[in-house]
């Protein structure tokens, strides 16, 4: 019995006074080879919002005076397959026009492709593409639109 004790008193001192510095080790740390490099941070490719995906032209994109917008929206956003695609000069003007259309089945809350050749007469610069949600009740709170920097060259 007291042989037990002692083993156990023993356990309990060796606990007590080598815990603080099991505690206190320190913990290995990555420190980089020579070889090893930062992985770059892969360039986006689409412009992603809840409603609208982009995948051509990408924001502060230079685009030529007549180029195509391409992408997916969600059905809601097209009447009879289609929404309208604007594009503003930097005093906020209309200079260009489009029309998204879709070939698919646009009557669905999913998203849908689409395509719209957009035409930019007479101006050159900074401007903003806006996708708006056609809305043919004329009623605000069914208005949206996504919009991004381009440059038209």
């Amino acid at each position: 019995m007291q042989i037990k004790l002692v083993v156990a008193i023993v356990v309990l001192i060796s606990v007590a006074a080598l815990g603080p510095v099991l505690v206190a080790w320190p913990t290995p740390s990555f420190s980089p080879t020579p070889d090893s490099a930062p992985t770059p941070t892969p360039a986006p490719k689409e412009f992603v919002t809840e409603s609208v995906i982009v995948s051509d032209p990408l924001p502060n994109a230079s685009v030529p005076h007549t180029f195509t917008v391409e992408g997916r929206a969600r059905g809601t956003w097209f009447f009879e397959a289609s929404f309208p695609v604007q594009v503003r000069d930097a005093g906020n003007n209309p200079v260009g026009l489009g029309l998204a259309q879709t070939a698919d089945d646009w009557m669905t809350t999913e998203f849908v492709p689409f395509a719209a050749v957009v035409t930019v007469s007479g101006y050159s610069g900074p401007a903003r593409l806006i996708l708006m949600k056609d809305n043919p009740s004329g009623l605000p709170e069914f208005e949206d639109a996504v919009e991004f920097d381009i440059v038209i060259q």
